[in-house]
């Protein structure tokens, strides 16, 4: 799912009042605004289907495609009230929107599936392979009887009431907790719907929700925000997981029950997704960076992949010094920690989140576990308390004392905790100490939300001061 909002330590800017308003001004959103994104989305949905409907229905021999397993999902008709909702619903998601920015995203996400499932459409034609029962239920028949004039056979797969509900929950999630919770029990009623009402088949409601995780990734919600950047991450773990997903279905249709297996790396990359949206640094490791045996082989999958690219793929493989006595690094190996002294005087802060430290290194120093998640966002108390540890601890250093700081490839993380140290220890000017690291470390990648996070730390800490 998209993006919801973790507890991470926000600080509002302090303006003048004549700034505040102006800005103000500029985000507050007009009822017409909602009612001309509403208008386009709507316009471009009718063209893009009925086109589309009108296109296959002049094609002979329209194909179905049906797992085995279907025929076990009952026909259920009361489902029809959430499946109708979904027109309802498409209109009250724009009204719901509170700034221009938010209007904007959900215009271009709707517009975009829309677009792109009205090619696959015309490109993928499908059509709806089983009889419905007979409907006893006056309500009911006459409801199904409307939904028989609205809606195509033809324009199944992807589901666009399944990739609707995915964007319609980027704004629900906004609602308070009971209201919250009673629209994503309806959005989950609504996706099941399109089954037990005969309207879908099951690969219609796979790709509308893969459809749906790229309109997230083409389209995410505040690119180089900090606190945003886990849910950017999560939604590529969530399509991920769902493209294998799909993978196994498919595989064990035509090749067998044994590419099932492929539905537990799966759901490993699925909770992944879950744990990035939680900012759950410690979903692997215990305090102590030790990681459960159990949790090894569940994550199997997933630590498989961090070990071929840090076997193959990572830079510092020798420690860099930034500064006298402080160093940073990828995580090393046996081999590697011949190629820097290992004492009781090292302190070693281990900032991986993905695999466990090197045996040896946790023998011979003061090992610290203080995880990120890669590529993740940094939490700023978190940040707060490594910083200042660090700087105590390194003026504190015996003559043959050293700190090494590092993560698991040695790009981000390290790089840019190694910033923050040497700007706190040396009193540098930001700008200055990133060209400092980036000097002395040539592997270093400091991305755009991990600059907005510098930014937003060293203004953290002259206020706080």
């Amino acid at each position: 799912m998209d993006d919801e909002i973790f507890g991470c330590t926000s600080l509002l800017l302090i303006k003048p009042n004549h700034v505040q308003e102006s800005e103000m001004d500029e985000k507050r959103i007009k009822s017409k605004d909602k009612l001309y994104a509403l208008l386009i989305c709507a316009v471009a949905f009718t063209i893009i289907y009925n086109t589309a409907a009108w296109y296959i229905s002049t094609l002979e021999n329209i194909s179905s495609f049906v797992f085995s397993f279907e025929k076990y999902i009952p026909f259920v008709p009361w489902t029809i009230i959430p499946y109708l909702s979904s027109g309802t619903l498409f209109c009250l998601v724009f009204l719901l929107c509170y700034d221009k920015k938010q209007l904007k995203l959900l215009t271009q996400r709707m517009l975009f599936v829309t677009v792109i499932a009205g090619i696959c459409f015309v490109l993928f034609p499908l059509r709806f392979s089983l009889q419905k029962p007979d409907i006893g239920n006056a309500i009911f028949g006459y409801s199904f009887q409307v939904l028989k004039t609205l809606d195509s056979p033809f324009n199944q797969s992807p589901s666009l009431h399944i990739a609707y509900a995915f964007i319609f929950w980027t704004i629900f999630r906004n609602f308070n907790q009971k209201l919250r919770l009673f629209s994503m029990i309806w959005l989950i009623a609504l996706g099941i719907s399109t089954l037990t009402t005969y309207q879908h088949h099951f690969i219609d409601i796979i790709t509308g929700i893969i459809l749906a995780h790229i309109s997230f990734i083409v389209f995410p919600d505040q690119k180089n925000n900090f606190r945003y950047r886990n849910f950017q991450v999560a939604n590529f773990y969530f399509l991920s997981g769902w493209i294998i997903f799909s993978i196994s279905l498919f595989l064990n249709q035509f090749f067998g029950r044994v590419w099932l297996l492929l539905l537990w790396p799966a759901l490993v990359m699925l909770l992944t997704g879950y744990h990035y949206q939680k900012n759950a640094v410690h979903f692997l490791k215990d305090k102590n960076g030790n990681i459960p045996v159990w949790k090894k082989i569940f994550y199997a999958p997933y630590q498989l992949i961090y070990y071929i690219c840090w076997k193959w793929l990572r830079k510092n493989k020798a420690p860099i010094e930034i500064m006298q006595k402080i160093y940073i690094s990828s995580r090393l190996s046996t081999a590697d920690v011949q190629q820097i002294e290992i004492n009781e005087n090292t302190f070693v802060y281990d900032l991986s989140a993905e695999l466990e430290e090197t045996s040896l290194i946790k023998e011979r120093s003061k090992y610290y576990s203080v995880p990120f998640l890669d590529i993740g966002t940094f939490d700023v108390e978190e940040t707060k308390k490594l910083v200042h540890q660090i700087t105590e601890n390194y003026q504190q250093l015996p003559g043959n004392g050293k700190i090494l700081i590092h993560c698991t490839m040695g790009f981000t993380r390290s790089s840019s905790m190694g910033t923050l140290v040497i700007k706190n220890i040396l009193s540098l000017p930001l700008d200055q100490t990133i060209t400092h690291m980036k000097s002395v470390n040539k592997n270093a990648i400091i991305h755009s939300y991990a600059e907005d996070f510098l930014k937003y730390f060293t203004y953290y800490e002259q206020r706080n001061f």
